[in-house]
């Protein structure tokens, strides 16, 4: 008898994972990936594309679908006529073009107050500001806006929706539902404000619709399959590892993020903790870096050396790179908020020059960001004891140890890859079954493969205090970019 299955889809900055899970015991039973540009402004078509790609070798003959929900890069601004065609590339959350505009903003509401995140570069109405600022043109062409996972849910379904988690992250959404129009206007002007279409916000376990016939056609599946909500990439991986209320949870990708659960919106005057929905119903209270596993990827990349060895190497050496501090800004950043900012490698000595010390400073770096984030989280009332890494560098067992003993705190890895298009395998599997979604992600939580504990002292070698110096000269300094022409 063929095997019932429901399909996860993470479409995410660098490429597009597909994951096929049992709709009866939630075991992935195939993986398959599309490559994106990896560019911080891509075509939407792009990831449709890659969808396709993914969705073909992942799906084998003997199975059943019975149903397809997406996750995806939080906060990307998707551009539609009236027909449903992209008017231009989407600049994705790590394009930081937008920064002037989100601080006009900021000076014109309490957006904090109104939606729960003080607004950055990254966020979406930021984005919408920038455009009608740069390109009133093409905003004039622009009917519909929405994030990288609604457009493939209006690709699916030929409906525009989203869920509470995206939503949260757009900018003109507040917690208690209500989508704001006029911070919308404050970005555009009142009459562009009232004709844009954004998509519908759904609940955890509604359905976004059905496979329409030429989306079945271009990804091989049945047409009239259930298609689910979908959600923000790091909402779906807190499905994937069935994260309880107050688990710190750690993504290690090409950003880096640090989250946890919570039964109630946080709100944090300084913005570092931006006051996210989350997929079941709940909050997500998350801090954002924008410079994380890439890091060390370009690092190594400059010295010829392939990214697994060159953590291998880092990970013989102790924390402290012997004297080298970096600043892993390469690309700005967003917690803290330093969108112009660029890296930094302090303490050279003719003894430190050598490229497996120079990786070592890199890991720490990084390290050391994902402690800056935890510590913003506790700010906010966010204290578990212990993290949950998740993303792309968590089965390496430098990262699990650098991230310990940068935090202090112990460091657990669930089994299973790809935790965030796994969470939208859960959503879409729980809408099948007819069952909670909050429930089924804890029924079907994966078992942990692997722990690291935080060695005695080893957190002073980071110096965070330090870092924290060099963070506040480079905020007294000003990092906001002026204006685009």
């Amino acid at each position: 008898m063929a095997d019932e299955v429901v399909l996860g889809v993470d479409s995410g900055t660098q490429s597009t994972k597909v994951v096929a899970v049992s709709l009866e015991s939630g075991e992935t039973l195939a993986e398959g990936r599309a490559p994106h540009s990896g560019l911080d402004t891509q075509d939407p078509r792009e990831w449709w594309q890659a969808l396709r790609l993914a969705v073909r070798e992942t799906v084998r003959d003997e199975v059943v679908v019975r149903g397809i929900a997406v996750a995806g890069q939080q906060h990307g601004l998707v551009t539609l006529d009236a027909i449903g065609e992209v008017v231009r590339p989407a600049p994705l959350w790590n394009n930081v073009a937008a920064a002037p505009d989100a601080e006009r903003l900021n000076a014109l509401a309490d957006f904090p107050a109104i939606t729960g995140t003080r607004l950055v570069a990254s966020i979406t109405i930021a984005k919408l500001a920038h455009l009608a600022r740069t390109a009133p043109e093409d905003l004039c062409r622009t009917a519909s806006i929405c994030l990288p996972h609604d457009y493939l849910n209006l690709r699916l379904t030929g409906a525009l929706t989203t869920d509470r988690g995206e939503a949260s992250g757009s900018g003109w959404w507040a917690p208690d539902g209500t989508v704001r129009r006029d911070l919308l206007a404050l970005a555009t002007d009142d009459a562009v404000a009232e004709r844009l279409q954004i998509p519908v916000v759904l609940g955890p376990n509604q359905m976004a619709g059905t496979s329409s016939a030429q989306a079945a056609a271009d990804l091989s599946l049945p047409a009239g399959i259930p298609v689910g909500p979908g959600t923000g990439d790091n909402m779906a991986a807190a499905l994937g590892v069935g994260a309880g209320a107050g688990e710190v949870v750690v993504s290690l990708g090409t950003s880096g993020t640090a989250y946890a659960v919570s039964d109630h919106a946080t709100y944090d005057e300084t913005g570092e903790v931006a006051g996210f929905a989350d997929a079941t119903g709940r909050f997500l209270p998350l801090a954002c870096m924008l410079n994380c596993t890439r890091v060390v990827d370009q690092f190594a990349s400059l010295f010829g050396i392939e990214p697994i060895t060159a953590l291998d190497r880092a990970g013989r050496l102790p924390p402290g790179a012997n004297g080298l501090l970096l600043m892993p800004y390469l690309g700005g950043e967003r917690t803290p908020n330093l969108p112009a900012a660029t890296g930094s490698l302090a303490g050279l000595t003719g003894p430190n020059l050598v490229p497996d010390l120079i990786m070592r400073a890199a890991v720490d770096g990084v390290a050391a960001g994902i402690a800056y984030c935890i510590d913003a989280l506790n700010r906010v009332g966010v204290t578990g004891s212990e993290i949950t890494l998740v993303g792309g560098g968590a089965r390496h067992p430098v990262w699990q140890q650098a991230i310990a003993d940068a935090t202090g705190r112990p460091v657990q890895v669930r089994g299973g890859t790809e935790h965030a298009a796994r969470g939208a395998a859960v959503q879409i599997a729980a809408i099948a079954r007819a069952e909670p979604v909050a429930e089924l992600a804890a029924r079907w939580r994966p078992a942990i493969i692997a722990r690291a504990q935080p060695r005695p002292g080893a957190r002073e070698a980071f110096r965070l205090e330090d870092r924290r110096a060099i963070i506040a000269t480079l905020a007294r300094a000003g990092s906001s970019p002026t204006p685009a022409t």
